[in-house]
């Protein structure tokens, strides 16, 4: 389901789908405490979207912490300022990546020992398995410049971003977003995986192989068939089962 092209989905799905996917994230062990964030877009024509409560932990996310927010970030529904408190770092990554690509849905950061290791890598997310071509010559890197509390930055997040779904932040994290909520949680299970296998691959001390260009991009083509939303979607589903 494509969250930013309907507003025949209300914002309360949007609040369950989006507190799901928080749980499902602390699930698959891609939390950092209180740190790092998700946002999804909310329908309408406000340009409005949901980040989570600061201090919730992922894993008892619910739809009631998910904060409403404005381009601007200013809160936009009512309740205790205090109470209602976001991360300013997560405003500063997610407000740029959403005010700059409409057509990103949903918007996930992330802090993994694996992700930060290949971050902190010259080279990058390397070719080397199936999940890494998902991503291949289709992902931004983007330099550290330390919290991500400058609103200065936001523009060279977004040109690094450029036109892909994914990107690294290097010596930080991973951010991957969608054209909806299935698809972004099947492009942050993919690039973290991607990175759990390059770390254990370079851990075994063996060259690595890698294979051809065509090959790699052949494979990059091929996760994007015109059956790949219908992919996301049921893979979501079954994700889904796992909260009950």
């Amino acid at each position: 389901m494509n969250y930013s092209e309907t507003v025949l989905v209300s914002e309360q799905q949007v609040r369950e789908d989006l507190a799901a996917l928080y749980r499902l994230v602390a699930h698959f062990r891609m939390t950092d405490l209180i740190d790092t964030h998700i946002s999804a877009r909310v329908p309408g024509p406000e340009n409005h979207f949901l980040i989570n409560r600061y201090g919730v932990l992922f894993e008892e996310m619910t739809p009631a912490d998910l904060v409403r927010v404005d381009a601007a970030g200013a809160i936009v529904e009512d309740g205790d300022p205090d109470y209602l408190r976001v991360n300013a770092a997560g405003f500063i990554i997610h407000s740029a990546i959403h005010n700059a690509r409409h057509d990103l849905a949903c918007v996930i950061h992330t802090h993994t020992a694996d992700g930060i290791a290949v971050s902190a890598q010259k080279s990058g997310l390397l070719p080397i398995s199936q999940h890494a071509l998902r991503f291949y010559n289709r992902l931004g890197y983007h330099d550290y410049e330390g919290i991500a509390l400058s609103e200065a930055e936001r523009l060279r997040l977004v040109a690094d971003l450029g036109e892909h779904d994914a990107m690294i932040l290097r010596n930080h994290g991973l951010l991957a977003g969608g054209r909806s909520i299935a698809e972004a949680f099947m492009n942050i299970f993919f690039l973290e995986r991607a990175c759990q296998a390059q770390i254990k691959a370079q851990a075994g001390g063996q060259a690595l192989t890698i294979p051809s260009e065509e090959v790699c991009e052949r494979t990059a083509m091929q996760f994007r068939r015109p059956d790949s939303p219908r992919i996301n979607l049921l893979a979501w589903q079954s994700a889904l089962r796992l909260l009950k």
